[in-house]
């Protein structure tokens, strides 16, 4: 069996990115990391290892740059996104995640994306294009990324979103509607806002554990 290096970035299976595997044996889910613009595969693992401290960790780096800082696709404005590139790297992202599983024998039905802007808008790109990568998903200051064409069926796929009411990035009705547009295909989303703005805090980080513990204790049982 080939050695997992935990401490290092890999290049392999498209992005470069970090795998650290469980040290539960008996917690099957793999906690896919998406940070934001400017960030990488490092910088959010202490959050997800805060939200669930037993799971895998599947983190990628953005493969598009902006003035040199990592982002997961392409936009023309603050808001204003690159549908076209969005779905590419979409579709490329959801692979990368069907070849990493294999790779890493992870459970194809027990990943839960998490992620922070521009990494949140992706994972929720994930959900309503490609809804079979993922069982779930946490999003931090999200926004709808795109309307599809079919209204997908995440029956079953439970959803975290936390959003900030000062956040000058993400207009509450955008918040709105990517909640109307989830809950109208069938996932089940839990809602969750802090005095914050577009910066992630440490009450969003508890409210994630909460919740991630709930969805734990319901699998269990």
């Amino acid at each position: 069996m080939e050695k997992i290096e935990q401490n290092s970035s890999r290049t392999d299976l498209g992005f470069v990115h970090r795998y650290i595997p469980s040290k539960n044996t008996n917690n099957g889910t793999t906690i896919l990391i998406l940070h934001g613009t400017g960030g990488n595969e490092d910088d959010l693992i202490p959050v997800a290892e805060m939200i669930d401290d037993d799971a895998s960790i599947l983190s990628p780096r953005g493969k598009v740059l902006e003035n040199g800082m990592p982002r997961f696709f392409r936009r023309f404005a603050e808001g204003v996104f690159d549908v076209d590139d969005l779905k590419f790297r979409t579709n490329e992202l959801a692979d990368f995640v069907a070849r990493a599983s294999k790779k890493y024998s992870l459970d194809p039905q027990s990943v839960v994306a998490m992620g922070y802007s521009n990494g949140a808008n992706i994972a929720a790109s994930l959900l309503l294009l490609r809804p079979e990568s993922l069982r779930g998903a946490i999003l931090f200051r999200a926004m709808v990324p795109l309307v599809p064409e079919r209204t997908p069926d995440l029956t079953g796929k439970k959803v975290f979103i936390s959003e900030g009411r000062f956040d000058q990035i993400i207009p509450q009705n955008q918040t709105n509607q990517l909640v109307e547009m989830l809950r109208n295909a069938g996932a089940e989303v839990a809602l969750n806002l802090e005095d914050s703005d577009h910066s992630l805090i440490q009450n969003d980080i508890v409210k994630a554990r909460l919740w991630r513990d709930r969805q734990k204790k319901n699998r269990a049982t």
